[in-house]
């Protein structure tokens, strides 16, 4: 595939805004397209390949083109070395870019270090080494250098996986069960999925298959009260209304009206009518109190650094910082606190991130089970092995595109006896 000289501009502009790291690069490159809509479908492809190609490999790309490196010359340098593009496939590159270019491809460099190994900054390398050899955090590195695959999860109030399956197989889209979760179909491409008939009429969701995993461990009944504490725009809200069989009541509680309003349209698709959205102002909000030991299952899909997604995401690794990620554990174990007074005698609690750090997580849940005896830790692989859902994961449900190729989630599963 020939790469014209308008592409390589295209993408060297939107990398330019991306690399100020200000906003999320999803919606930097959204706000990108919106403003140049005369810019066709497979520019556009080539220019987010290119801008999450180079957030990917940013530390390999930077050690070949310098310190001063312009954005331009890291596209250059990722389609030279990481794509592995001939120069015959650039079209009319010359002068300074084809030397560039030239000099790029047949550069070498001296031995990395593990973060430049792995592509990570420093201080990440390092927390990730605490706890992995070189190996392993050289390997989950590299996994979540490749691009996620594309998850769908079916509604079981409109329609079960294999009947999924069939069809989107028959409308010419190659898929298959999900390894794990029950309701889950992994796609092999990434198809534009918005005005099938089967998502317009809520029959599917798009909701990684790690994430979905979340509902078997808080295993919500007929009939119960539920709460989803950080709801969001509301995936996991709605996979625990259709659990519950479209009974009981379930409260989706969040902090951000504008994500709120984002699950309304969902549930109308998905036809369930027991979910109660609910803006908070915070997590001692009054609404929350009056719910205190109400509750039969509470979930916490817990505000997190998200370096769990970095297949998705891999400007978080470059917009993190460890102050950020000392203010977030702060407000992690807040929340956690908060949310486990609404749970009754013999409820469940389960806490769950995004991320792969322990001081998200382990720590996070070790040091409230110091503080609140009253809770105990079920082992997360048995109460999925219920479901005859099996993971190796052991006690607390560590998830990683190394090892199970979904993103990287972990959940630990409570359950309060006094």
């Amino acid at each position: 595939m020939s790469i014209s000289p308008a592409q390589l501009q295209s993408a060297s502009q939107a990398l330019r805004s991306v690399l100020t790291f200000e906003y999320p690069a999803d919606a930097v490159l959204s706000r990108y397209f919106r403003d140049l809509r005369e810019i066709g479908a497979r520019d556009r492809a080539f220019v987010a390949e290119a801008v999450y190609g180079v957030l990917r490999r940013k530390r390999t790309l930077e050690r070949l083109c310098g310190p001063q490196a312009q954005p331009r010359h890291l596209v250059l340098a990722w389609l030279a070395r990481v794509e592995g593009t001939p120069l015959r496939h650039l079209e009319a590159l010359h002068g300074r870019d084809k030397e560039f270019f030239t000099e790029v491809k047949a550069k070498s460099l001296p031995e990395p270090t593990l973060a430049e190994n792995a592509d990570l900054p420093d201080w990440l390398a390092e927390r990730l080494s605490a706890y992995l050899s070189p190996e392993q955090v050289l390997a989950l590195a590299r996994s979540m250098n490749n691009p996620a695959p594309l998850d769908l999860r079916v509604n079981p109030l409109k329609l079960d996986r294999d009947a999924l399956v069939a069809r989107l197989q028959a409308d010419g889209i190659p898929c298959a069960p999900g390894k794990f979760s029950p309701l889950a179909v992994r796609l092999e491409g990434k198809p534009a999925l918005q005005r099938h008939p089967l998502f317009l009429d809520g029959s599917f969701e798009v909701q990684d298959e790690g994430s979905q995993l979340l509902g078997y461990l808080l295993q919500p009944k007929r009939g119960e009260m539920v709460v989803d504490f950080c709801a969001g725009a509301g995936g996991k809200t709605l996979l625990l209304g259709a659990l519950m069989r479209n009974t009981g009541r379930l409260y989706a509680f969040d902090v951000s009206e504008k994500r709120l309003s984002k699950l309304k349209p969902r549930v109308a698709r998905s036809g369930l009518s027991n979910i109660h959205p609910v803006v908070i102002d915070s997590e001692n909000d009054t609404r929350v109190k009056r719910l205190a030991g109400k509750i039969d299952r509470v979930l916490v899909d817990a505000p997190c650094s998200g370096l769990g997604t970095l297949r998705r995401n891999p400007d978080l690794k470059w917009r993190q910082s460890p102050e950020a990620l000392a203010e977030l554990t702060v407000k992690q174990a807040a929340i956690l606190a908060s949310a486990a007074r609404l749970v009754k005698v013999g409820g469940r609690l389960v806490y769950a991130t995004c991320s792969v750090l322990p001081e998200e997580n382990q720590d996070v849940v070790e040091a409230f089970l110091a503080a609140n005896p009253g809770f105990v830790k079920l082992n997360a692989s048995e109460v999925l092995a219920k479901h005859d859902i099996q993971v190796e994961s052991g006690e607390l449900l560590q998830l990683s595109p190394a090892t199970h190729d979904t993103d990287g989630f972990f959940a630990a599963v409570l359950e309060r006896k006094a």
